[in-house]
């Protein structure tokens, strides 16, 4: 019986079971099951593995770049952004794992954004630090828009503080939030202070799709801005994600 799941701190949010579920259902794949599996800790995954046999994985906040030197391999795209959401589980015959992980948040917010993109989008700002920042980032390079990241620790090259980003954000016309800041439960939270900067030239993106429109959305929208929520990211993620859990073993 084909078993997979996800992997995460807090699932209050997700939409994932539900997804995959209907997904398997439509396909006529009635033996499939996917769970949501909260833990404080990754630990160690094969031990993970030992008790849930799962045949493949989704990984979120915070475990995106933890979960990478337990994997035995990862793709190109994942194995450059230093982050994973996905993790393929190959068992041999003698019941040893190889663990393959990749990266499909990167293409799926590639996706979703370029219909979105205009001329003037040339520079954009990145709430956020995590494994989600560093896809988006990903992201960002092969659509030709400059980037940097914000942060509550901006020490580092292409980083700031949030009290400069909005000053910045005067000329960078993209703001993308990687964060889960604004997320169910905490609905009433935002990584955005400064809503009033915002134009209707600006695109504000938020990864988070629960709920549908954030704090952070629904001030930008107020001030003109187009805005995009996460929901067709994580679906065409998990699209993929879906093509590497049921692709032929090599």
């Amino acid at each position: 019986m084909p078993h997979f799941g996800l992997i995460g701190r807090r699932l209050a949010h997700s939409y994932s079971k539900v997804y995959f579920e209907e997904k398997f259902r439509a396909l006529g794949l009635q033996d499939c099951h996917y769970d949501l599996y909260e833990t404080e800790n990754i630990g160690t995954i094969r031990d993970f593995l030992k008790r849930y046999p799962l045949d493949g994985f989704n990984v979120t906040i915070p475990y995106k770049e933890a979960i990478v030197p337990q994997l035995d391999d990862m793709d190109p795209v994942a194995r450059e952004i230093g982050a994973v959401n996905v993790v393929k589980v190959h068992r041999a015959a003698d019941a040893s794992l190889c663990l393959v992980g990749y990266n499909t948040d990167a293409p799926a917010f590639r996706d979703s954004l370029l219909p979105l993109l205009q001329q003037w989008h040339r520079e954009a700002l990145i709430l956020g630090t995590g494994g989600a920042a560093k896809a988006v980032a990903w992201a960002l390079r092969r659509c030709g828009v400059a980037y940097r990241f914000v942060s509550r620790s901006p020490e580092g090259q292409g980083r700031m503080g949030y009290a400069d980003a909005w000053r910045a954000a005067r000329q960078a016309l993209l703001i993308v939030n990687a964060t889960p800041v604004g997320m169910y439960p905490d609905v009433g939270d935002t990584p955005w202070q400064h809503p009033e900067v915002l134009t209707a030239k600006h695109l504000c993106y938020d990864l988070i799709y629960n709920p549908s429109a954030t704090r952070f959305l629904r001030e930008a929208a107020l001030q003109g801005a187009t805005v995009q929520n996460g929901l067709d990211m994580l679906h065409r993620q998990a699209d993929l994600a879906f093509d590497i859990f049921f692709a032929p073993k090599p």
